[in-house]
């Protein structure tokens, strides 16, 4: 399967609480919701055919509960084009402390090794939205095949970035660029080893 990941970013790479801030998930956070209102019809009309395109899922166990308590359980989420998506196809959860995912159709996958297995099952694409401890773990072990990175026009200033302040280098090739009226800018890329640095 191709796996692909897609995330809402800020300008300086914050990924936390894009919809709004929910206090189980980001306690004492207060800049939530950053992303939502900048999505235009445009921009969500992309992320509707990006979400129907999947043949399945991939999340990390927060990301998951949360989408199965929103998308999967609140029938104005649910009946949307996304929401449709959401609650068809297959999902899978990377957890190993999760039993029961609820959520049908589901499964609960191991670690690294397992999603590994699973990518190299046939099938179209397997896209995980969000989940950001899981990308990282993911692209550390060279299973993403395509980043897909929603950038929003603001700054958000302090909250979990995607990209650690420690952490691999990777070079990128850029496959696709857009922007959208609000100001989204989306950038497509494939993973290409690592970078090449100059001399001096």
């Amino acid at each position: 399967m191709k796996l692909t990941t897609v995330m809402q970013v800020s300008v300086d790479g914050v990924m936390q609480a894009n919809g709004g801030s929910h206090p189980d998930l980001d306690p004492g956070f207060d800049r939530g919701g950053w992303a939502l209102p900048l999505f235009d019809d445009e921009a969500l009309g992309y992320v509707d055919e990006l979400c129907e395109r999947a043949a399945a899922f991939l999340f990390g166990r927060r990301t998951y509960e949360f989408f199965a308590g929103t998308w999967g359980a609140i029938d104005a989420m649910a009946d949307t084009r996304i929401g449709r998506a959401f609650n068809a196809r297959p999902k899978y959860v990377a957890s190993t402390t999760l039993t029961d995912p609820g959520w049908a159709p589901a499964t609960v996958v191991g670690g690294v090794d397992a999603i590994r297995e699973l990518k190299g099952a046939p099938g179209g694409e397997l896209q995980v939205h969000g989940s950001g401890r899981l990308v990282r773990a993911l692209l550390a072990n060279d299973l993403v095949d395509e980043l897909t990175l929603l950038v929003a026009p603001v700054v958000v200033g302090r909250g979990t970035r995607l990209f650690p302040d420690d952490g691999p280098d990777l070079a990128l090739e850029l496959l696709e660029s857009r922007a959208f009226p609000k100001g989204f800018a989306l950038q497509v890329y494939r993973p290409a080893g690592r970078p090449r640095y100059a001399t001096a």
